[in-house]
């Protein structure tokens, strides 16, 4: 009997001493009390050492499981990864209104800027409808370059160009062997789509594909770079429908921005895409649109002007003018009341450009900070006519010999 019993005591002690190293093997529960939730959340137990994602975002007020999802509590990492959203990318597009929404965030009203997933959900990087539109009347599947397919079905009820809907193109149930072979080799550029092997191609899915250039780091100070990982990286075929990769040999920043067939002028491969490019052209204006041309509109005289008439300006006088929110989000430029600065022709802010005193103009680079100064045409001894204002006539003057 004394002998079963120390058998016995043993065995316990055992269990004891093995539930207590298994017990001392777990981590202490550190515990986040995000403000806009008021719950706790164990999850930087183990992920103490991720950087802030963005100022924009901290974590003292977001928390993660706002964003990511998960098991708020617990900490066995299976368990507390098993229900987040988009795996480790909330924003990818299958789960951003979850994660990214909310009338505070990113799906509140167009009047307050916030409709930011609406207008990224409908623009062409998203449908790749141009793409799809012009392959389909190419090779005879429909009789105009109308959009009338995407690559998710959406709708658009408050459509001012006429395009009210798309519905989901499905290559397998096209009769042209080409369009087919479009369907499985040409689907990789748009920003739902999984990108193509190799390190230039390395970019995230949905919001992240273009404000993510680390892991965990969201930036609005998107270099071309970050654009390249979809453009600029070789030609589709269209007589094999094929993708063709650069085989040059990229040896600087004029190189890599644009190929070799390419004509562009100093300020263009200098700047950045999105010191150009504008929120609307890049994230979508909110409507469906037909080409990646229709929602394109920045041109050289958007901030150079015309020999007869001077860029177009707005004077900052409303504390809350988006320009002042932008600028904040992209803090290169210390914008205050008073300032002057560039607008494009559909009213969106230029924030950071600044008209100076002398009547020249500066802008600051988006990305590297870069100060630029530049004069208007008005002036000079320019002498592109009146009717040929598009970028291209620039081109036939100014264009940089490689």
């Amino acid at each position: 009997m004394r002998k079963l019993i120390a058998i016995s005591s043993g065995i316990l002690l055992l269990a004891l001493s093995l539930a207590w190293w298994m017990n001392s093997r777990q981590p202490q529960p550190v515990e986040l009390m995000p403000i806009l939730t008021g719950q706790p959340e164990y999850c930087v137990t183990c992920h103490s050492d991720l950087p802030e994602i963005s100022a924009s975002h901290p974590v003292e007020t977001f928390g993660c499981v706002s964003c990511h999802g998960g098991e708020r509590l617990a900490l066995d990492a299976d368990l507390a990864h098993s229900t987040m959203r988009g795996g480790a990318n909330p924003s990818d597009l299958s789960v951003a209104e979850i994660s990214c929404g909310g009338s505070s965030c990113h799906t509140g009203s167009e009047a307050d800027d916030r409709d930011h997933i609406q207008r990224v959900m409908t623009s062409v990087q998203s449908t790749y409808a141009g793409a799809i539109a012009n392959i389909r009347y190419t090779f005879g599947a429909q009789t105009d370059l109308t959009a009338h397919q995407g690559i998710n079905a959406i709708t658009d009820e408050r459509t001012q160009t006429g395009i009210t809907a798309l519905e989901i193109f499905n290559p397998t149930l096209e009769s042209n062997p080409m369009i087919q072979k479009f369907g499985e080799e040409c689907f990789t550029c748009h920003i739902n789509a999984v990108p193509r092997e190799g390190e230039s191609y390395t970019r995230q899915t949905g919001c992240a594909a273009c404000h993510s250039t680390e892991q965990h780091q969201l930036t609005t100070a998107i270099s071309y770079t970050q654009c390249n990982t979809c453009h600029n990286r070789g030609n589709y075929d269209l007589r094999t429908m094929t993708f063709v990769e650069r085989t040059d040999h990229l040896t600087n920043r004029l190189e890599e921005y644009y190929q070799p067939i390419a004509q562009f002028t100093q300020c263009e491969y200098t700047l950045d895409c999105v010191d150009c490019h504008t929120r609307s052209e890049v994230m979508g204006d909110g409507d469906l649109h037909s080409n990646q041309k229709d929602i394109q509109y920045v041109q050289c005289k958007t901030c150079h002007g015309t020999l007869t008439e001077l860029p177009l300006t707005k004077t900052l006088t409303d504390p809350n003018d988006i320009a002042f929110r932008m600028a904040f989000l992209k803090p290169v430029v210390d914008l205050k009341l008073g300032d002057t600065i560039l607008v494009t022709e559909q009213g969106e802010p230029l924030w950071n450009t600044r008209v100076l005193p002398d009547g020249t103009y500066e802008m600051i680079g988006k990305a590297t900070k870069q100060k630029f100064n530049f004069r208007p045409v008005m002036g000079t001894a320019c002498e592109q006519k009146p009717n040929e204002q598009e970028s291209h006539f620039c081109h036939e003057c100014h264009a940089v010999e490689r």
